[in-house]
């Protein structure tokens, strides 16, 4: 049994809520005495509770893949651990070092060129001039990106800016890595590619949670499985069971083309 001391990650009570507006659905009657007047719907705060309640402990080495359907809160966890959002309530403690990939693009400028993107990426994660020079060819030949290198990242494509903060991430050693969807993007060929480096992290056993659509890199790549619905945790285990837990929830068959993104 692992103890305390070999903790990467502990969710304690995590509860993530936030106020949104929403417009008032309009009735019937207030629809035809509304016809042909210029009137500003009513408008109401409404609270979401996007984390309720959550626990996990995941240890250093772990390689943990969160799934669950659209709006079941995989992404807010994600960016409570990366301490993008404050939790409401409870605590998220993180020993180590932490590189994320949680959105196509984060924190690069569109108007500078992919190479100077790469500095600025490097240095927002707090590396030094002398870290990024040692990095900076390897970050470059892994995104593969030609000629486009050298060209404003505003002129790039998704799966452009998806090869380049992959790269940038994935090569500032951290201790743990938080990916969200970025193995579903790019060409095969990248993927492959991208595949082959994760495993080569894996290896290396660094901690790495993943958010993904994609249950058969789940199966494939992850030591254990998470499945949220409406913010809670449902069950945790071998990655096996779980997604065909999920599957079953969901009335999908394990096929192929299911495995591949639901």
């Amino acid at each position: 049994m692992q103890s305390d001391s070999d903790l990467a990650i502990r969710i304690e009570n995590l509860w993530i809520r936030y106020r949104t507006t929403v417009e008032a659905a309009p009735t019937l009657k207030s629809t035809i005495i509304g016809l042909g007047r210029k009137e500003t719907r009513k408008r109401q705060i409404r609270i979401v509770e996007a984390v309720q309640g959550f626990n996990l402990d995941i240890h250093n080495g772990s390689v943990i893949g969160v799934i669950g359907a659209n709006g079941a809160g995989k992404s807010t966890l994600l960016r409570a651990i990366a301490g993008i959002l404050p939790p409401t309530e409870g605590r998220i403690t993180v020993n180590g070092r932490v590189s994320t990939l949680l959105a196509l693009g984060v924190g690069f400028n569109g108007m500078l060129s992919g190479r100077e993107n790469i500095v600025l990426g490097c240095l927002a994660a707090g590396l030094t001039r002398e870290q990024i020079a040692q990095r900076y060819e390897v970050i470059t030949e892994f995104a593969d990106l030609g000629d486009f290198i050298d060209m404003p990242m505003r002129t790039y494509s998704s799966g452009m800016y998806s090869r380049l903060a992959f790269s940038v991430s994935i090569h500032m050693d951290p201790d743990i890595l938080l990916i969200d969807e970025a193995l579903s993007t790019g060409d095969a060929k990248f993927k492959e590619r991208s595949f082959a480096k994760m495993e080569e992290l894996v290896a290396q056993a660094r901690t790495i949670v993943i958010v993904s659509h994609a249950l058969g890199t789940v199966r494939d790549l992850c030591t254990e499985a998470v499945w949220m619905d409406k913010g809670r945790l449902i069950e945790r285990g071998e990655p096996g069971e779980i997604t065909d837990a999920y599957l079953r929830f969901v009335n999908v068959a394990a096929r192929p083309t299911a495995l591949e993104d639901v």
